[in-house]
């Protein structure tokens, strides 16, 4: 067994897996330097800064049946307690994410007109920040704020 160290930044936290196992008890370190025991202890790096995904352009579908393209940001964060199940829970959360985003965004959208989806980007910002973050609590992220960048009418609404 070989003692050796990481540096782990202020914004970062390692979780440390002991024979391939996280426990409460050697769990989440940082900031500063760890001591680690190589090869029994492994560690999985997790950066708790804010970061912004794109979610791709998507067409949906109002209840009055008029497609709209749209494109929106979804800012989120590892929750520093909990920093663990970004690595636990799920396997690429930046997919899940946008996953469940675009899924989430059809729904609401869904139940709406095409004037209240023009009308009312706060309320669907809302709605899918509140509907994001209850799921992605599950994996110790948490949705800080949604943002519609942009909503285009398809062109035969547009005329």
């Amino acid at each position: 067994m070989i003692p050796y160290i990481k540096i782990v930044r202020q914004y970062e936290r390692l979780a440390v897996f002991t024979l391939g196992k996280f426990s409460e008890r050697s769990g989440l370190k940082g900031p500063g330097l760890q001591i680690l025991v190589w090869p029994i202890q492994t560690t999985t790096k997790i950066d708790l800064r804010e970061e912004v995904i794109d979610i791709p352009r998507q067409t949906n579908i109002t209840s009055d049946n008029a497609p709209l393209d749209i494109d929106f940001l979804v800012f989120l964060r590892p929750i520093e307690h909990e920093a663990q199940k970004v690595v636990l829970e799920v396997i690429n959360y930046h997919q899940a994410v946008i996953g469940m985003a675009t899924t989430i965004l059809r729904a609401v959208v869904g139940e709406m007109t095409v004037d209240e989806v023009l009308s009312q980007r706060e309320r669907i910002n809302d709605e899918l920040r509140v509907k994001l973050d209850e799921i992605t609590g599950r994996w110790g992220i948490k949705v800080t704020q949604v943002e519609i960048k942009e909503i285009e009418p398809a062109t035969d609404i547009q005329a």
